[in-house]
């Protein structure tokens, strides 16, 4: 059985065009003021319903 190397490999020049290219795009989103607010996710509306039920 062959035990781990201790020494490093050398690193290796990959071919032009293999790797991928990556650039970081910040888009900004702009929402209209009148648009009505999104529907709470279900845990959320789980939440709400389990807090309303221990108030009354």
């Amino acid at each position: 059985m062959t035990r781990p190397s201790s020494t490093p490999r050398g690193e290796h020049t990959p071919a032009p065009g293999v790797t991928w290219e990556q650039h970081l795009v910040r888009a900004e989103q702009l929402i209209d003021d009148t648009t009505p607010d999104p529907r709470p996710n279900r845990a959320t509306r789980r939440a709400l319903a389990r807090a309303a039920r221990r108030t009354k």
